[in-house]
């Protein structure tokens, strides 16, 4: 595996962490279907996340937040119901979020994490 694909699992690894510390569940990583990938699918008080992780060495080409643009949020949309109508059974009446968190330094498990909820 390429050194960017391990510092990118590592950081979801983190992540799913973060989500579980703060009393979260986890339902799902690294789905996969015909349209992409979602990183984490997670379960907060009243609401279905789907949690967009990204891991950055560095800002030096921008911070990680900055790459969920509009074009990806749009296609984070379509993963979630995708998500959705594939685990009928999970989503319960949630009211469906987006989430992301960055994870900025060299080391993802302990560089410093930011958390943005109800991305819109």
């Amino acid at each position: 595996m390429a050194a960017k694909d391990e510092r990118g699992r590592a950081g979801e690894r983190r992540a799913a962490r973060h989500l579980e510390q703060a009393g979260w569940r986890v339902l799902d990583r690294n789905w996969r279907c015909p349209q992409g990938e979602v990183d984490i699918v997670a379960t907060s008080a009243d609401a279905l996340v789907v949690v967009e992780v990204k891991t950055r060495r560095s800002d030096a080409f921008g911070h990680p937040l900055e790459a969920v643009d509009e074009r990806k949020r749009h296609r984070l949309w379509q993963l979630a119901f995708a998500w959705m109508a594939a685990h009928p059974d999970l989503v319960q009446g949630r009211r469906l979020r987006l989430d992301v968190i960055a994870i900025t330094g060299d080391d993802p498990g302990t560089a410093t994490l930011e958390h943005v909820q109800d991305l819109r």
